[in-house]
């Protein structure tokens, strides 16, 4: 066996059967976890069905109760929460063996992203279950119990309530998620704040629309799921706005932010045929508050046609064997010879992607140059995408 492939070497690269051994392992700890937490709340099953019920038993009529219709249920009823119980109460431990498993595969800049993100989303989800345990059940069985047809007693299965509360549950802890998947949308180049924003009508439709679906047939709980689904979308967006912010301070020259009442920046000029620069239509600098203003089509074209030039010209020089001409007027030593720039290239393809109607395919060639290209290539290729998030 060689060095490189020492288990002590924490750079080897494991073998596919080392991988599977460690995913059972963490498997198992995982279920051994789980198990360890049912044992803690089973004694205490009973109770903590007593504290899931309180909201609707608050809003009973004196002589109401719940009821059991199944043999079983008094048992298994109580023993299911205590289960799902666990399993909400042991999701940090199984997050953290997931994110131990994948962890050596990301890369430091991945990781620094997806530990906050893996934090705040567990945050969030115990946040959205709080919610909706004391805010919206006692409003919602206050209105049902309130609708309650004469001469009908409302004696609910504790079966039927726990299946009703668990979903309750589930639909407001994920609708709480509603910021970690903007910021990853915005984060993998999917989408831009400005696109977002530009969409808010459809999403206020959509979370009321979502709340339809994922709640009791009544208003009330129907807009406490829609209104912190929305405002949770608009935190998505500020914070992404600040995501991208701190990603642009990283890529700007100095690092820094230019003093306050400061001129913005220019973008650096590359040289191109005809004495033009690629980037000079890029009029916004990188730190720049209007930086994400969309190019004019007039400005995308020059700048396209710049590109083709410079490759048009090089290309024809590689076909001669020749050096590059030289644009009169200047210098060899002025202009040297460039060689071809793969991310150029793929900023001209993804031009014609979108031309031809793939705005899909377009959007992973201008993903590779926001990883590979420089601050002005990047620069374009943000462009580019918000001007296909406007379509």
């Amino acid at each position: 066996m060689s060095l490189a492939m020492q288990p002590d070497d924490p750079g080897a690269e494991q073998p596919f059967i080392s991988h599977l051994v460690e995913l059972r392992d963490r498997l198992i700890r995982m279920l051994i976890a789980i198990g360890v937490m049912v044992l803690v709340l089973l004694p205490f099953a009973n109770g903590l069905y007593a504290y899931v019920a309180a909201p609707l038993l608050a809003q009973l009529p004196d002589g109401n109760t719940m009821i059991a219709t199944q043999v079983a249920s008094p048992f298994l009823t109580p023993f299911k929460l205590a289960l799902i119980a666990a399993v909400f109460l042991s999701m940090p431990y199984l997050l953290y063996q997931l994110w131990a498993f994948v962890a050596p595969g990301l890369y430091q800049h991945e990781k620094r992203l997806a530990v906050p993100l893996l934090v705040s989303s567990i945050f969030l989800f115990y946040l959205g279950m709080l919610f909706a345990y004391y805010v919206v059940f006692p409003l919602v069985f206050a209105f049902m119990v309130g609708t309650t047809p004469d001469g009908v007693a409302m004696m609910t299965d504790i079966s039927a309530y726990l299946d009703f509360v668990l979903t309750l549950f589930f639909a407001f802890g994920v609708a709480f998620e509603i910021p970690i998947a903007t910021i990853l949308l915005v984060a993998i180049g999917a989408v831009t704040p400005e696109g977002l924003a530009h969409k808010r009508p459809y999403v206020i439709v959509g979370v009321f629309v979502v709340g339809m679906f994922l709640t009791p047939p009544d208003v009330i709980s129907q807009t406490l799921l829609a209104v912190p689904m929305w405002l949770l979308f608009e935190l998505g967006i500020l914070l992404s706005r600040v995501l991208l912010k701190g990603r642009l301070a990283e890529d700007s020259d100095s690092g820094e932010p230019p003093p306050a009442g400061s001129a913005p920046k220019p973008l650096p000029v590359t040289p191109s045929a005809g004495g033009g620069a690629v980037g000079r239509e890029l009029s916004p600098g990188l730190d720049d508050p209007d930086r994400w203003r969309p190019m004019t089509d007039a400005e995308m074209e020059t700048e396209l046609d710049l590109i083709d030039a410079e490759d048009a010209r090089l290309a024809q020089a590689a076909k001669t064997n020749a050096p590059p001409v030289t644009p009169a007027g200047s210098s060899a030593a002025e202009t040297p010879p460039m060689p071809v720039d793969p991310v150029e290239d793929k900023i001209v393809r993804a031009n014609q992607l979108r031309d031809l109607g793939n705005d899909f395919a377009a959007r992973q060639m201008l993903y590779q140059v926001l990883e590979e290209g420089d601050a002005t290539q990047r620069q374009v290729a943000r462009n580019i995408l918000s001007q296909l998030d406007e379509h």
